[in-house]
């Protein structure tokens, strides 16, 4: 097993945010995890019961947690516990370093046996999937030993994870910032447009304009909101209107925001990538006019030393590219 110890600090910078600092001697990764289960269940007898270890013993374990970090990690109540904020930010750390921990342990151990190995892939919603599904499907006809975990997430999540080393790679639309990274380009491009109800006045053109939507309610991603203006296509797109429109949602993934939109809230603005809407009985896709399409990038961090499953997958994806 392998261990990581670390210590938690105010960020100098800000006097406020916490960071991780590694530190031998200090607190074993065990400890997180004995944490982390205790956050999960809420209940220290609970979490004693699933840890296999007396009640005692755990709350002395997360005692000797918060005197270390001197901070106070729960609110203790008669039959539960409850996060603070300063374990909320522990919480999502610690989430972080036994993931990487964990996907550590795996790659070494998957050295000793090349046929075996782990794959992760960070991806939002578009066409290029089935150009990686494809990738899978050929190595694993003759590796499959080799598994794979997909995290799905828009460009910011993906990127924060692939930094962290949560990830192998990731599956990119309309990102331009790749300076840091090695990456393969698909033959396939998103196109934009607007998920509306099949009813609406949107419906009934073959494609959108912006005249048609400026003043409609919309639904947007999280990311295209916060992208700089100058890399931005879809702000490019809507030109003058872009400070004006009528947002009364965002989103990080498309399918809970299908939820809104079917209530007939607002339309959804996104690429129409990964969505089987010939079934859907309340939505339909429309495309912008002028039409405004996206490449789609597969990144890696060029630092990376990539584990020989990873090599295998990236060199199938190249040849079927």
């Amino acid at each position: 097993m392998l261990e990581r110890h670390f210590t938690i600090g105010y960020d100098e910078l800000s006097n406020r945010s916490w960071v991780l600092k590694y530190k031998e001697n200090d607190m074993e990764l065990r400890v997180l995890k004995y944490f982390l289960v205790v956050a999960d269940e809420g209940n220290i007898t609970v979490a004693a019961n699933r840890l296999h270890m007396t009640q005692p013993t755990l709350s002395r374990q997360l005692h000797d947690l918060e005197s270390e970090l001197g901070q106070k990690l729960f609110v203790r109540k008669s039959h539960n516990i409850i996060l603070t904020q300063e374990g909320i930010i522990l919480r999502k750390r610690a989430e972080e370093i036994v993931a990487l921990s964990d996907k550590t342990e795996r790659e070494f151990k998957a050295m000793k046996n090349d046929m075996r190995g782990e794959v992760y892939i960070g991806s939002g919603e578009t066409e290029a999937m089935d150009y990686i599904a494809s990738a899978c499907s050929s190595v694993y006809k003759t590796f499959p030993g080799i598994r794979y975990h997909l995290y799905s997430g828009n460009a910011m999540d993906i990127i924060e994870r692939l930094d962290k080393g949560l990830l192998d790679f990731g599956l990119l639309i309309h990102h331009r910032d790749i300076a840091k990274y090695d990456y393969v380009e698909f033959p396939v491009k998103d196109v934009f447009g607007v998920f509306t109800r099949r009813d609406s006045e949107l419906a009934k053109k073959p494609c959108v304009t912006l005249d048609d939507i400026a003043a409609e309610p919309l639904i947007f991603s999280k990311q295209a909101l916060e992208e700089k203006y100058e890399i931005n296509d879809i702000a490019k797109w809507f030109g003058y209107a872009w400070n004006k429109l009528n947002i009364i949602s965002t989103f990080n993934l498309r399918c809970n925001a299908a939820a809104l939109a079917r209530q007939g809230i607002g339309h959804i603005v996104s690429t129409g990538g990964r969505v089987d809407i010939s079934g859907d009985r309340e939505l339909c896709f429309r495309e912008f006019e002028p039409k405004l399409e996206v490449g789609i990038v597969l990144v890696w961090k060029k630092d990376k030393i990539l584990s020989g499953a990873a090599e295998l997958f990236l060199k199938r994806l190249k040849e079927i590219i």
